[in-house]
């Protein structure tokens, strides 16, 4: 009997851990006990991106697109929408007001409308741990094209005319990167996959790897093909499990079909690929620290030349890609480095995954056209900011990247534009900031996070991050100065030309941006002991205003601490030595008698 429906329940780590495995599995036993079972396939598929609304379940052929499932909203898909054919309204996606067409119709989901995928091409359509269901939307193809039809000169042909530039970061060319190693005579070469995704809040290569791991091992193989490689390693953080989990059972699927392995598809080529293990370390994203974690020594940057296409893993010519540039390749040497050369700008061709994040109502993985503007992102995709705030800034490029503010909202999104707008591409990250959040307190975040990550060999990097750090802590606290800022300017251009890797390079993008478009910040905590948006909690105090304070006492009640005294329909007074400054009563007071000054 054949199917009549088919339901993709999302397998994304973010749909998983909001019970997405219950969903899946409820699913199941309910299509077993109503007795559709066998009119019905249900696939947990890889991630659909719109994380703000999950977990996800999309039921085909009616298009119903739901969202903030629960497990027990099982039985009533099944019911409803598998027997009856009828939707499940309030689980239904209702568009934004005033969007045309169907709320069950994917394509009018605004959130889906600018987008253009080809890295994300598979995620949310196929079950990842099932290599079938990759073979039949082209996977494998550009695999036995590369084999068996065109030559490895031929491959780097077709990529010098798509214009791919790698994903990680410095958008290098990938076909210049890929004939480098060609090139070197070498008895052994290597295949190296970056995906030591290490920024916060982005989780691109993570999402990849769970809902299209396929793609990956087919680009990593073809590229073994192209420079003579025959061996490859994928260099993963361990605390990435469910995309460890698929990979493993991606890479044994291959070898059984004879995809990975000794003699692929009987043509003499003999390829395979592990997985190396990393600790969570950020510097590891630097491919020469990450050579060396994979050889099993402290992951530490090395001075370059000589680079890694000519001498890396083992001091063998080596291969290094991100996994969102791996994703592209059998895209590319299927469809044809003209058509992907049609998408993008002139210098930078092709797509960019983002993971929209922040104070943003449609949080979530966003394929984008390079060349889309951040306002179409982040106010068309994006839905805007929550709760009528006003935007204040978007930061690009992680703890790498810079501040963008209004004035470039505009501004066409590719490597060199927003290198223009002192920002950066990077891996991908992209957290919108609103008018509650300090531009020095994320800045003193994200130091954090470099103090901590910096390996610490060279001195740049090490004394320059603990120096910017100790300056942001003393801003926060009202102890800052105003000479303190050109001295912040000073040690964050002398890293930037004398640090040894791209870690200690980028780590003063942020506070020298936003130095130019948030001085005004900087200059309101060093003169005048404020933060205005009451993040910095040595410079926040709270004040109830006797003449609105009824005495209701639920500022008293909500207060951790008991520093709020007054009689019950009396006012209330704060003891100031005391306060924590959490907001407790701020948050709790219905009368607006309590303000942050």
């Amino acid at each position: 009997m054949a199917v009549k429906n088919y339901i993709l329940v999302c397998g994304g780590t973010a749909c998983e851990s909001s019970k997405g495995d219950d969903i899946f599995n409820n699913l199941l036993k309910e299509a077993e006990a109503q007795g559709v079972a066998d009119d019905v396939q249900i696939v947990k598929t890889g991630c659909f991106g719109f994380c703000e609304k999950g977990p996800i379940v999309k039921v085909l052929p009616e298009q119903a697109f739901y969202v903030e499932v629960k497990p027990e909203d099982a039985g009533e898909i099944i019911s409803e929408t598998v027997i009856k054919g009828r939707m499940v309204d309030r689980i239904l996606y209702k568009p934004e007001k005033g969007a045309k067409g169907d709320a069950f119709d994917i394509d009018n989901i605004e959130f889906y409308q600018k987008q253009y995928r080809i890295v994300l091409r598979n995620c949310g359509l196929i079950n990842p741990e099932d290599i079938d269901e990759y073979i039949a939307r082209d996977g494998y193809a550009a695999l036995e094209k590369c084999l068996f039809d065109i030559t490895p000169d031929q491959i780097i042909e077709e990529l010098k005319v798509s214009g791919l530039r790698g994903r990680g970061g410095a958008g290098f060319p990938t076909w210049m990167k890929w004939n480098f190693t060609k090139q070197v005579e070498s008895d052994q070469k290597y295949i190296v996959c970056n995906a030591d995704e290490g920024d916060p809040g982005a989780y691109m290569d993570r999402s990849t790897l769970e809902g299209d791991p396929h793609s990956i091992l087919e680009a990593m193989t073809i590229a073994g093909i192209c420079v003579g490689a025959n061996m490859g390693a994928i260099y993963i953080r361990a605390e990435y499990p469910l995309a460890i989990e698929r990979l493993e059972t991606a890479m044994a699927q291959a070898r059984e079909y004879g995809l990975l392995g000794k003699d692929i598809l009987g043509s003499g080529f003999d390829f395979d690929i592990e997985l190396r293990l990393g600790a969570g370390a950020f510097v590891c994203g630097e491919e020469t620290a990450l050579l060396a974690s994979i050889e099993g020594k402290r992951g530490m940057p090395i001075p370059k030349p000589p680079f890694p296409a000519v001498k890396g893993l083992f001091a063998e010519p080596t291969v290094i890609n991100n996994v969102e540039t791996y994703a592209n390749i059998p895209a590319i040497l299927t469809k044809g480095g003209e058509w992907f050369a049609k998408i993008g700008t002139e210098k930078s061709k092709g797509t960019k995954v983002f993971a929209l994040t922040g104070k943003i109502k449609n949080s979530g993985l966003v394929e984008v056209p390079m060349g889309t503007t951040l306002r179409e992102i982040v106010f068309e995709i994006g839905g805007g900011i929550p709760n009528g705030k006003k935007f204040k800034a978007v930061q690009t490029g992680g703890p790498s990247g810079g501040v963008i503010t209004d004035k470039y909202l505009d501004t066409p999104i590719d490597f060199d534009n927003l290198i223009s707008i002192g920002s950066m591409m990077g891996s991908g990250g992209m957290i919108v900031m609103d008018e509650d959040d300090c531009i020095v307190d994320v800045n003193r975040f994200y130091m954090d996070f470099c103090v901590e990550e910096s390996c610490g060999k060279c001195a740049p990097c090490r004394i320059g991050t603990k120096k910017l750090m100790g300056y942001l802590d003393r801003f926060t606290q009202g102890k800052g100065e105003v000479e303190d800022i050109q001295k912040m300017k000073d040690i964050g251009e002398a890293m930037k030309k004398a640090a040894l890797c791209g870690l200690g390079q980028t780590a003063p993008n942020p506070i020298l941006s936003s130095l130019e478009h948030f001085g005004h910040e900087y200059m309101e905590h060093i003169e005048e002991g404020k933060c205005a948006a009451g993040k910095c909690k040595d410079l926040v105090h709270y004040k109830i205003i006797a003449e609105k304070c009824i005495g209701c006492t639920v500022c008293a009640r909500k207060c951790p601490v008991n520093c709020i005294e007054g009689e019950r329909k009396k006012p209330h007074v704060i003891d100031q030595e005391k306060c924590i400054k959490c907001g407790a009563c701020f948050e709790g007071c219905k009368f607006d008698a309590i303000i942050v000054s």
